[in-house]
């Protein structure tokens, strides 16, 4: 009798046991807005993404100690983030090497291979990625998808992207303590420029990957990197004629407008062209020679900003970067020299460096021609 009591409860208890959980319950989730605004329903405990942007590497590098744990896939292109700068990566995480890779950003979007790289989240490029029907097929395999931008508008989607990383890997203190150490230093600039008048803002050239060609002049219009010469407290002259965020500016009216400061971007994939290389793997002697250089092309040798010595090189990868407020730094010390006299870049990537990146920046990230 004493046995079929025992019995019954058991069946009972299983009976009971299938009423309450015989479903699997959902995983926990959460919810992230991502810069198109969508409403993303995230696993709350993500611990595997994928990348689209090689790029997003070194903003993983800042909040994360080992910046390839949380890697599922990523595109491989290591052109982005310069072959120096892939070798500090490759050497001290080595398991970078075998990391599947997924498409690039720069190219068309391949959903097998996200598929095959299983992430629990597959992190996108803004203005690029999945289409609508590849988003709803990597949702419908349980892989929702998350747009992020440091390079089509940074100065306004640093902040945001770097947060939503954060949320991402279970890094969201780390996040907070650089977007509250950037936006420190972006206080001190804005705060002096605000009592620059209109017409003491000098003129700035940004010339973008100087000398990929021997024409002249890529430029930043309205918005983009133009964003930051109007923070610091200049005026971009390509914003006056460019309509969209980017395009080119003809010899003619960069010499007619003369102006008071010019400012070149450049990087290792300007070697075999014979612009502008500077930032991982070169020192200060080879950078500020490929400056001379391309200050010595006709039309740009007779502007007044290289004539009176205000002509720069800035590594491209700074710019269209996580850490770019050693960029903007810079900046504001050639457009306002006197101005920010006590403001020093070099302290803040040092700073940077100590503090946050996993893989500290090497090279020379900035030059003078003098």
């Amino acid at each position: 009798m004493i046995e079929k009591l025992h019995r019954l409860a058991a069946a009972c208890g299983l009976a009971l046991s299938l009423l309450a959980g015989g479903a699997a319950a959902p995983a926990a989730a959460a919810q992230i807005t991502d810069l198109r605004g969508r409403t993303v329903t995230v696993p709350d405990q993500v611990r595997r993404i994928s990348i689209d942007d090689g790029r997003f590497l070194v903003a993983l590098a800042l909040i994360q100690a080992d910046p390839v744990k949380p890697l599922a896939a990523w595109p491989r292109d290591v052109h982005r983030i310069g072959d120096a700068t892939y070798a500090q990566f490759v050497e001290k995480f080595p398991a970078l090497r075998s990391v599947p890779q997924v498409a690039s950003s720069a190219g068309s979007f391949s959903l097998e291979s996200v598929l095959a790289a299983a992430p629990d989240v597959a992190v996108v490029s803004l203005e690029s990625g999945p289409s609508e029907a590849q988003i709803a097929q990597l949702q419908k395999a349980g892989i929702p998808v998350v747009f992020i931008d440091f390079f089509n508008n940074p100065f306004k989607n640093q902040e945001r992207s770097l947060r939503i990383l954060g949320q991402l890997t279970g890094a969201a203190a780390k996040a907070d303590a650089f977007i509250a150490f950037r936006r420190q230093h972006m206080d001190r600039i804005a705060q002096r420029v605000a009592k620059v008048a209109p017409k003491a803002r000098p003129t700035v050239l940004l010339e973008a990957h100087a000398g990929m060609s021997k024409d002249c002049c890529n430029s930043p219009g309205r918005g983009n990197m133009g964003d930051y010469i109007d923070f610091v407290g200049g005026h971009n002259i390509g914003a006056d004629v460019l309509k969209g965020s980017t395009g080119k500016l003809n010899l003619e009216y960069v010499m007619s407008r003369d102006p008071q400061v010019y400012i070149a971007t450049g990087g290792a994939h300007l070697e075999k062209a014979g612009g502008l290389v500077l930032g991982a793997g070169y020192d200060a002697a080879r950078a500020r020679a490929s400056l001379a250089a391309i200050t010595q092309r006709q039309g740009i040798a007779q502007l007044s900003a290289v004539k009176g010595g205000r002509a720069h090189g800035l590594a491209h990868q700074l710019i269209n970067s996580p850490i770019d407020i050693v960029a903007i730094e810079a900046f504001a010390t050639w457009v306002h020299p006197e101005l920010f006299r006590d403001v020093d870049p070099a302290r803040t990537l040092a700073e940077i460096n100590q503090r946050f990146l996993a893989v500290p920046y090497q090279g020379t990230g900035w030059i003078d021609l003098r």
